[in-house]
């Protein structure tokens, strides 16, 4: 059975597949051509977050039955039409939830830190060591976006910190979550309190742009956001905006609504 793997993977995981008797089609590199017309001969498809597939692709892909994402987001897969033509859509719900809550602790502290501007100050050879004290998590409110795994592992770590935790997520309720550990409340109220705003929720039609001007423009003054879930619930201008009319005092992300 041939199978394609479009975006980079270890050998380790190439080797599983190999070993498992399936004709592995290896294409990385490939462009949106190449992995639509492989993909035309193929009963398996495993990607992470480099590929989308669109509707077209799978209309041309006859044989597929499966696709497997190396990953949790779904949104790079046109999951209505792979179920209208029965093919199965599967992901790897728990694979990146500790480094994902372990990033969000990275982007936090550097940007209570001041640890980016700082670097590349004293890279240009300026010593503004006054101007970047930073500010301390312990005490400080976090408002955590979606209280799924990435989100309640986020809590864990930064109640270590002495932060105090609200949560906001469409789908739980206070009754789901210990009261001494976490506040579960509206969005709005969220974003009014909150000293730093972490986002882990999907990139779904609610959620596309969820953080647009307006709702920026209700952070505190003093507060920063992160975002390290997916591309489009900030909305980048609006955030670049909100950033220049000092509307919030940072933001950090590592995800985007197009990336190379």
């Amino acid at each position: 059975m041939k199978i394609l793997v479009s975006d980079s993977i270890t050998d380790n995981g190439l080797s599983v597949l190999k070993d498992a008797n399936l004709d592995v089609l290896y294409l990385p590199n490939a462009s949106i051509e190449e992995k639509s017309d492989a993909a035309k001969e193929i009963y398996g498809w495993i990607i992470r977050s480099g590929t989308t597939i669109t509707e077209k692709m799978i209309e041309d892909s006859s044989n597929l039955q499966v696709i497997g994402r190396a990953g949790v987001g779904v949104d790079n897969i046109d999951i209505q039409t792979a179920t209208r033509h029965g093919i199965v859509v599967m992901n790897t719900p728990d694979i990146n939830t500790i480094s994902a809550a372990e990033h969000t602790l990275a982007m936090m502290l550097t940007l209570s830190r001041n640890i980016a501007i700082g670097d590349s100050e004293v890279k240009q050879g300026e010593w503004n060591r006054n101007e970047l004290i930073g500010s301390e998590l312990s005490n400080k409110i976090l408002g955590i976006v979606g209280m799924g795994k990435i989100g309640r592992e986020v809590m864990t770590r930064c109640r270590s910190f002495g932060m105090r935790i609200l949560g906001y997520d469409p789908f739980m309720n206070q009754d789901m979550f210990n009261p001494e550990e976490v506040r579960i409340v509206e969005l709005e109220e969220l974003i009014i309190n909150s000293d730093i705003i972490s986002v882990h929720v999907p990139l779904t039609d609610s959620t596309r742009d969820l953080f647009d001007y307006d709702r920026l423009s209700n952070m505190k003054s003093t507060a920063r956001i992160i975002n390290v879930a997916r591309g489009g619930i900030i909305n980048e201008t609006d955030l670049a905006k909100a950033l220049n009319d000092g509307l919030i005092a940072g933001a950090a992300v590592d995800v985007f609504t197009s990336e190379p």
